[in-house]
């Protein structure tokens, strides 16, 4: 019976490993360290760069302000196309502008410093080749000659004063004046100084990073969907804003613009197959130059033809296998 039983174990035991090979993710009696199970343990210990492609909820809508990611209450949009909340960006520029005084005082302070620094460095230097001067002066008297000190023999051609001192010491042969101690901090190597910079008064832009004035933001004006059933919120509405020409439907896939004189939104194929015709507005009649035609950044599709920089990375330390 007892033989039975040990057969039996047997069996069951390599009937297991067996099953254990088929699966290969999930095996655990290889010998090898697999690339599946390093990816694994990487994503789980926090090691390792995670990459994520961006979907539509990860991108904001064509209406929303670029900082702030909410709709916009007051929107105004660059010359490069970004929509901005007028409050937001405006409080962005503010920000900005004090930050670039708070740099520029510590400048002027750290200039006045080296300033200082750089006249000391000249008297100091002034003052040790004066001190030069004066000793080698001195050494061009003559000292009176001692006629009770008596007078040795020069020791192997050498006089009593040339003769090298045989010690072993940092303080022989006159070394005491340059180096009293080995310790001094005066005598440790010091960090280079890194050249100071006048901060930047130009405002980047937050997103395109150009230069951002507030004088150049251009107020925008939406054609609201008047659709008498629908008795949402503006902001639950799924069809909010419309052409203020052909009365088509904003959406994120649809690419639109932004006549700059009086900041309706219209889309790219109406400017296209009508404003850029006779390029004249189509609201107020009034000429139209091409620089007038503001094209908005698109809102979130999840497409790659139509966003850029769909694909998040969040960079870790590496794990070493």
């Amino acid at each position: 019976m007892f033989q039975i039983n040990i057969v039996i174990f047997i069996k069951l035991y390599v009937k297991t490993l067996n099953q254990m090979t088929r699966h290969a993710r999930n095996c655990t009696a290889g010998a090898v360290y697999t690339y599946h199970e390093k990816k694994k343990d990487a994503a789980a210990s926090g090691y390792g760069t995670n990459s994520l492609r961006l979907g539509k909820d990860s991108v904001k809508d064509f209406d929303c302000c670029s900082l702030s990611l909410q709709p916009c209450r007051n929107p105004v949009i660059t010359k490069d196309g970004y929509l901005f909340d007028k409050e937001v960006i405006l409080q962005y520029i503010i920000t900005k502008k004090n930050e670039y005084s708070r740099k520029l005082k510590e400048y002027e302070k750290l200039k006045k410093q080296d300033n200082e620094e750089s006249f000391q460095k000249i008297a100091a230097e002034n003052s040790k080749k004066l001190a030069e001067f004066l000793k080698s002066e001195n050494n061009i008297v003559t000292k009176p000659i001692n006629g009770f000190k008596p007078v040795t023999k020069p020791i192997n051609g050498f006089k009593p004063a040339q003769i090298p001192s045989t010690s072993v010491s940092n303080m022989a042969n006159g070394l005491d004046k340059k180096l009293p101690s080995f310790w001094v901090p005066s005598e440790t190597p010091s960090a280079i100084k890194s050249k100071l910079q006048k901060p930047d008064k130009v405002i980047p832009c937050p997103i395109s990073g150009k230069a951002l004035k507030s004088k150049d933001l251009i107020d925008v004006k939406f054609a609201l969907v008047k659709d008498p059933t629908d008795k949402k919120a503006l902001i639950a509405r799924e069809n909010r804003y419309m052409c203020a020409v052909t009365h088509d439907i904003l959406s994120n896939s649809v690419p639109c613009a932004v006549l700059k004189p009086t900041g309706d939104v219209v889309t790219l194929e109406c400017v296209e197959k009508i404003i850029k015709k006779d390029m004249i507005h189509p609201l107020t009649g009034q000429k139209l130059m091409e620089n007038d035609i503001v094209i908005m950044q698109r809102g979130g599709t999840g497409y790659s033809e139509t966003n850029k920089n769909l694909q998040g990375k969040c960079e870790r330390p590496a794990l070493q296998a």
